[in-house]
């Protein structure tokens, strides 16, 4: 073999190794748009690519015994890339339908479907994964230079790994979206399987690869159908971090993230009172009082940090109930800052967008907050470095003596497990806490002071306000329905720290006990 053709190999192997890790992560934000990104989500599709690979290292080794020609590998490569192209084609009728079960809960057709997907990727990583061998075969002159040309193709493979780890998450998924992505690689398979066959002279197999490049060609400037077809949908996007819908419905607009069990953020022109845990979290100050006893003002609100921004309900409500104050708003995702400011009128002058990861954001902040709000939920997954004893220290060190932390927590009607630990875990670095359920929700907000405070102090205040003509009505509804709604704080020895805090372990738990105990019927 000539010193070109073996170069154009190591490019083969390079292409193979980039579009096999870049199906994996594509995998992740197709089946993520329905099913989440949970580390079992995850775990699925990594275990699965991993066996998929496996057949194809050891079916291409046996092949390429048998058959060890270039023209061979370039028909597997052709097939790899035209397969690869095929995934999000036969996969959307499949998702739709997932996606409608997933709004109903139907657990049949969704663990289903799952299968059914993940099994789609077997054909296109399983030739992509007979490459390498193959081209091993092809390369391997003599024993003595074996090692040397395995090693040299498997780092050579890697590095295309390591590339296609990148580039569909921080390039190729944001400016074209999922389904072009794999339509893209796979026309690129398609072309580096071309361009093979026509340095060999392989006539059929080009007009082959031709066509199938033609056909993915097609189908990339065809583009996708929405990923879902939500009722009142007016807007879909996707970005490095998440698929993005916003829905509209009786004059309400409503965001939502992947799978779309989850209410992000609330919109309405005239209404500022939703019923979630976005105004519920303004209660927190409140359970002080001034000094001497006095009426704990909004005025003494001077600053806010929303940890969890979306698209702005929270930032919007709390400048009705405090004013026009600074409010830092941390959210990882720059694109859903975008959408809260077109579609949610997320533009106060006093907000302070901040796309950042909370955490890390919170941490660097020069600032000192009254409030501190918490709502990063990935449903019905909390990201566990937010509910740790290191975190809640951070939040300490940033608040005011009378600084406030605010939480919502799921839960399901009889498991209180996600309360009772970060109870617990509160209990390490706040002396007073509080817990509320949202009513006709899987939510709870639990609230943590940093000075020891007393309950009757948001009594008192709120027996206070009846009493004023300068109090939003707003507030006096969410203190309200605290007293309404207040639960009993938990007893709880359980402690989340970064080196052990198994949140999708519990909330897996939970969720599976809760789906299989019947109380979903009766709810419905």
């Amino acid at each position: 073999m000539s010193p070109p053709e073996r170069k154009f190999i190591y490019i083969v192997v390079f292409i193979s190794g980039m579009t096999a890790l870049a199906v994996e992560m594509s995998a992740s934000r197709l089946i993520g748009n329905v099913y989440g990104n949970s580390n079992l989500v995850w775990a699925s599709i990594i275990g699965l690519i991993l066996i998929f690979l496996a057949a194809g290292y050891f079916i291409g080794g046996n092949l390429a015994d048998r058959y060890p020609a270039a023209n061979f590998l370039y028909l597997l490569l052709g097939l790899g890339g035209f397969t690869t192209g095929l995934i999000p084609l036969l996969s959307q009728p499949i998702l739709r339908l997932a996606s409608q079960a997933f709004d109903e809960l139907n657990l049949g057709i969704l663990f289903g479907s799952f299968s059914v997907v993940l099994i789609l990727f077997s054909i296109p990583v399983t030739l992509l994964g007979m490459i390498s061998p193959f081209a091993i075969r092809l390369l391997v002159e003599d024993r003595q230079s074996s090692g040397k040309t395995a090693g040299r193709l498997y780092a050579i493979s890697t590095l295309g790994s390591f590339l296609g780890a990148f580039v569909p998450v921080l390039i190729s998924i944001p400016l074209i979206g999922t389904y072009r992505t794999f339509y893209a690689f796979g026309c690129l398979v398609c072309m580096i399987a071309l361009l093979g066959g026509w340095r060999y002279g392989l006539k059929p197999r080009v007009l082959f690869a031709a066509m199938l490049l033609f056909l993915l060609g097609c189908l990339f400037f065809m583009g996708g159908r929405p990923l879902k077809s939500s009722v009142g949908q007016i807007f879909e996007s996707e970005s490095a971090y998440n698929y993005i819908q916003v829905l509209e419905n009786d004059g309400y607009r409503y965001l939502r993230l992947n799978e779309g069990q989850g209410i992000h953020s609330i919109w309405h022109e005239h209404q500022l009172f939703y019923g979630g845990p976005w105004e519920q979290f303004l209660v927190g100050p409140f359970f002080n009082l001034a000094a001497n006893d006095g009426v704990y003002e909004p005025s003494n609100v001077r600053r806010i940090a929303i940890i969890g921004l979306a698209a702005g309900t929270t930032a919007r409500q709390a400048t009705v109930v405090f004013g026009s104050i600074p409010i830092d708003g941390y959210e990882i995702d720059p694109e859903i800052i975008k959408i809260g400011q077109q579609y949610f009128e997320m533009t106060l002058p006093n907000l302070n967008p901040i796309a950042q990861d909370g955490r890390w954001g919170i941490a660097h902040s020069p600032h000192q907050y009254q409030l501190i709000t918490v709502d990063a939920y990935r449903p019905p997954y909390i990201p566990w470095h937010l509910t740790t004893v290191e975190f809640f220290q951070i939040l300490s060190d940033h608040l005011s003596d009378d600084g406030v932390v605010a939480i919502n927590v799921g839960r399901a009607p009889n498991d209180r497990r996600l309360i009772d630990g970060f109870v617990g875990t509160l209990r390490i670095v706040f002396p007073s806490i509080y817990v509320m359920d949202l009513p006709d929700t899987f939510n709870s907000v639990i609230y943590a002071t940093k000075s020891p405070t007393r309950v009757e102090n948001l009594y008192q205040n709120l027996l206070a306000f009846y009493q004023r003509q300068d109090i939003h009505p707003l507030l006096i509804e969410v203190m309200q329905r605290f007293v309404l709604y207040q639960q009993p704080v938990p007893e709880s020895q359980i402690v989340f720290t970064d080196d052990r805090a198994p949140i999708e372990w519990m909330t897996n738990q939970l969720m599976i006990k809760f789906l299989f105990s019947g109380e979903m019927e009766t709810l419905q």
